[in-house]
């Protein structure tokens, strides 16, 4: 049996490390060539809807010295939460996890972040970087099945702001603690990743949904119950109990909720939060959830374009 083993990006604090991966049957969802017609890439994203994972496969993480196996679930999705006891300095570092299935072998290399001092960020990716046009269902999915990573469109300045956040041009603060938390599943993994590659966003970890494995859920992608974001922000903030965050969404769908739920429950490590205005105007009751975070202290920007984002991060971050 032909097999595929993704390792995502991963991170690591002073304590634990953190990584995960799919084990797919004979292929993962990957191929964006930028020279294809097309109807040729969007086969490809129909392929990316129609994978198959393999549950109740052996995989095994080495780092330094630090080894541990685990069983794919019924997804296909593995992951890997342990203690350490490793001096680690900041940067990206490989890490390498293999499966053996009988005679068959397979090793594949993934990244951990060890993240510089500073505050973290945490992103949506839908309409808050990438316009995806997630309140119209029929424009969305032409959109996913006809526009490869070259040709889709991100918001003007975006990039300029997030590398900001990040502190791309000081060498002492890199790299940052970045996040990107998505309702996309992880069938979109490969995509995402190579997007925000090309088009020079900062390099980070990402969090999505639950894959799919029937070609029909590319029709839902994106959609449904939101509340993963909601547990793998709660996650992230204690996994990093000693960091402030910085969170970015849009009002298109459930984001200010979230981001108001988990200011509510960390008030003082929310730095700041930002929420792209994607509608023609704004929502009231968006503003409404915003404004509890504001009376509290905490800065909040619900912007129309980026450069008014970006001027907000400087005078309330420093960025």
């Amino acid at each position: 049996m032909k097999l595929k083993l993704k390792v995502y990006r991963g991170f690591v604090n002073e304590k634990r490390l953190y990584t995960s991966g799919h084990v797919f049957k004979k292929t993962d969802p990957s191929s964006f060539n930028l020279e294809h017609s097309w109807l040729r890439y969007a086969y490809y994203m129909w392929r990316t809807f129609s994978i198959k994972t393999l549950s109740g496969i052996s995989v095994t993480l080495e780092f330094n010295g630090i080894t541990q196996t685990v069983e794919t679930d019924e997804n296909g999705f593995y992951f890997f939460n342990l203690e350490h006891q490793l001096d680690i300095d900041a940067g990206w570092h490989e890490v390498s996890v293999t499966v053996n299935m009988g005679s068959k072998k397979m090793v594949s290399k993934g990244s951990l972040l060890k993240a510089a001092p500073g505050y973290g960020i945490i992103s949506d990716i839908d309409d808050t970087f990438l316009v995806s046009h997630s309140g119209n269902i029929f424009k969305k999915i032409y959109i996913l099945l006809t526009r490869n990573i070259n040709k889709r469109n991100f918001f003007k300045g975006v990039v300029q702001h997030y590398r900001e956040l990040a502190h791309i041009d000081k060498p002492d603060l890199q790299p940052a603690l970045f996040f990107y938390v998505s309702s996309s599943e992880w069938n979109l993994y490969n995509f995402i990743e190579k997007f925000t590659i090309l088009h020079q966003f900062p390099k980070a970890v990402f969090f999505l949904k639950s894959i799919k494995s029937g070609v029909f859920d590319l029709l839902a992608s994106g959609g449904g119950n939101h509340d993963h974001k909601l547990h793998r922000i709660k996650d992230i903030l204690e996994f990093y109990p000693d960091r402030s965050f910085v969170l970015l969404g849009d009002d298109t769908q459930q984001d200010p909720y979230i981001y108001n739920e988990v200011f509510k429950e960390h008030p003082k490590r929310i730095l700041a939060v930002y929420i792209r205005q994607v509608s023609k105007l704004k929502k009231a009751k968006v503003s409404s959830l915003l404004d509890e975070i504001t009376a509290a202290g905490t800065p909040v920007c619900y912007f129309e374009n980026s450069a008014e984002a970006r001027q907000h991060s400087k005078t309330y971050l420093n960025s």
